[in-house]
């Protein structure tokens, strides 16, 4: 017999006749909670499987209607010759030299299928044009909304540019401070949430987790490729001498949320025709009117046409540094722990020829620069020290550092006499360091966060800095003092002061792109870039310059106004460039871990 209070508990009906422990429970949780996330990886590849052939679908339309736009515009011209005698070469106007020259162009770039491709209408038509022909007077083929090639959509009003298709299938954006402290998301686990070893730093960078990346096979390739699209190298303004003619805004056929300004009524974001701006000039009282680009904003001596992808350089870790030699040979990436040498003299080269460790293994470098004698670099990142090299011994040396108080340096910039280093600091210090003596002789103190970018004027007396305040500031570097200050309502993450003077380019996390003049009030606004505009170089001939973002992209702008001079997808954000002192080439340094050579093409 069982004592009292110790007979076992009859098994009633309905109940199961056996119990989980905690640990049984805590692994059925466990099996349960992998299923999920196996079956949540599957629909998400599949999504993004669904998201890009989308992306290619609309941006095989948008370019087959541009083409379609031009040939149109071209045919009408055409037209209204018909009947007059011909015309001498000679007297043939630039304009209408420049339409043609630019469709020309345009053609080789278009794959070779869809140029050859002739719908039904366009059967029927060439039939009633041949029947018409001897019967009376040449009919205009229609606007060019009716021929569209089966099984591609009619346009609809927005979201439907090409502009708009590198944000298909990306996550939303995180907040950016707790991004900045993050630069290697851009290749860590699909779902894991990383921790980064100093997490009080707060960087400029911000970079989308690898869901949001988006596969463009051969998009930066030869030129003379017929998978290559247009829209990479060519930018819809090239079609804008083909254009105007004809009463056509530069952006005909394109559409894109970010192109509209903060507050702007949509009559106020076109040129004519009631076509979408991308550029603004923004005046003293803050009132904004789209701007009307000048007939040579994409000709003439210095202005290049496109660039060309002639080298990839797999640096194995994410690159938030690149800088080029004058003359140009050498390329120094900057990633996590070290600065890779790359000679691009050498074709087909796949390898670093040397490697300098510059911070411990898992802090990045993110500022590396070339005194003009290409014999030293200064290396600054997520350290207190900065490491000066000496490049001309055997085996690239340390041959100094400077130590300060703030735990990181986001920037560097040398002087004209590469007598002084400057460095943007987590506190928000600009540091002011003597070369030849080693020493901190000066601190530029204003910025109430970290200080992300800067540069320097050509005859060196005058500093720009942003920051992470939301501020821009002048120094002068005769006086030591600040001069002036810009107020803005984004984080600033890159800048850079024109060669030539007068114009300061500056990147902002809100996607916008700003160029102010150094003494005047008014500035442009530039709208083009998806996401956070992360570095911005200028051309040494001051005629152009280019910013790349979180969106993947590299923009080359036209100085000041911005008309887009043409622009490549990389295949993740683009963190760092920079340009050969001859303007021949462009480097970039992307979240994918390798940097990438261009050739610009004049």
């Amino acid at each position: 017999m069982y004592p009292q209070g110790r007979h076992p508990a009859p098994h009633q009906p309905g109940q199961p006749g056996f119990k989980f422990t905690v640990a049984e429970s805590c692994d059925r949780i466990k099996d349960e909670f992998q299923f999920l996330q196996a079956q949540y990886h599957s629909l998400k590849v599949e999504y993004d499987k669904l998201a890009n052939e989308k992306t290619e679908m609309q941006r095989h339309y948008v370019m087959v209607r541009l083409y379609y736009e031009m040939s149109y515009g071209l045919n009408i011209e055409m037209h209204k010759q018909v009947c007059s005698p011909l015309i001498p070469v000679h007297t043939i106007s630039e304009s209408q030299r420049i339409r043609v020259l630019c469709v020309m162009d345009f053609s080789t770039f278009f794959p070779l299928a869809h140029l050859l491709y002739v719908s039904p209408q366009q059967q029927q038509l060439q039939a009633q044009h041949l029947s018409h022909a001897a019967h009376g007077p040449m009919a205009l083929p229609p606007h060019p909304s009716a021929l569209q090639p089966p099984g591609i959509p009619p346009a609809t009003g927005s979201g439907s540019g090409l502009l708009a298709l590198g944000a298909l299938g990306s996550q939303p954006h995180l907040p950016v401070k707790d991004e900045k402290n993050h630069p290697d998301l851009e290749h860590r686990g699909k779902e894991q949430t990383h921790t980064h070893s100093a997490p009080a730093l707060r960087t400029p960078l911000s970079y989308p987790t690898p869901f949001a990346m988006m596969s463009h096979h051969e998009m930066n390739g030869s030129l003379t490729s017929p998978g290559v699209y247009a829209g990479l190298h060519i930018s819809p303004q090239m079609s804008a001498a083909a254009v105007a003619a004809y009463g056509r805004s530069p952006m005909a056929g394109f559409e894109h949320p970010h192109m509209r300004a903060p507050g702007l009524p949509a009559s106020l974001t076109s040129i004519s025709g009631g076509k979408p701006a991308y550029s603004f000039h923004v005046s003293a009282d803050g009132q904004m009117q789209p701007v009307p680009f000048p007939p040579d904003a994409l000709i003439g001596p210095g202005i290049p046409r496109h660039a060309r992808q002639i080298n990839t350089l797999s640096h194995g870790e994410v690159v938030c540094a690149v800088t080029i030699s004058n003359p140009t040979r050498h390329v120094y990436t900057g990633g996590k722990g070290c600065v890779k040498i790359w000679d691009i003299s050498q074709p087909g080269s796949k390898s670093p020829v040397s490697q300098l460790d510059c911070l411990n293994r898992d802090n990045y470098i993110r500022s590396c620069k070339l005194l003009p004698d290409g014999r030293t670099l200064i290396v600054g990142g997520e350290a207190s020290t900065l490491t000066i090299w000496d490049l001309a011994s055997q085996t690239p040396r340390i041959k100094a550092e400077l130590t300060s108080s703030a735990p990181a340096c986001y920037a560097l910039a040398i002087s004209p006499d590469a007598k002084v280093c400057f460095s943007c600091c987590s506190d928000g210090n600009i540091a002011v360091w003597d070369l030849h003596n080693q020493t901190l002789v000066r601190q530029f103190q204003g910025h109430t966060d970290g200080a992300s970018c800067i540069d320097i004027s050509h005859d060196g007396t005058k500093l720009w800095t942003g920051g992470l305040d939301n501020t821009v500031r002048s120094w002068d570097l005769r006086e030591g003092r600040q001069l002036q200050q810009h107020d803005f309502t984004s984080q600033i993450f890159s800048l850079g002061y024109c060669p030539t003077g007068e114009w300061l380019a500056v990147g902002m996390e809100s996607s916008n792109v700003e160029v102010l003049h150094h003494t005047k009030p008014d500035k442009y606004q530039l709208h083009l870039h998806e996401s956070c505009v992360l570095s911005l170089k200028f051309a040494y001939c001051g005629k152009w310059f280019v910013s790349t973002g979180k969106d993947n992209l590299l923009n080359a702008w036209r100085t000041p106004y911005g008309a887009s001079i043409f622009q490549s997808k990389e295949s993740s954000s683009v963190l760092s460039c920079d340009i050969s002192a001859d303007d021949k080439y462009i480097v970039t340094g992307s979240g994918d871990k390798k940097a990438t050579v261009y050739e610009v093409i004049y």
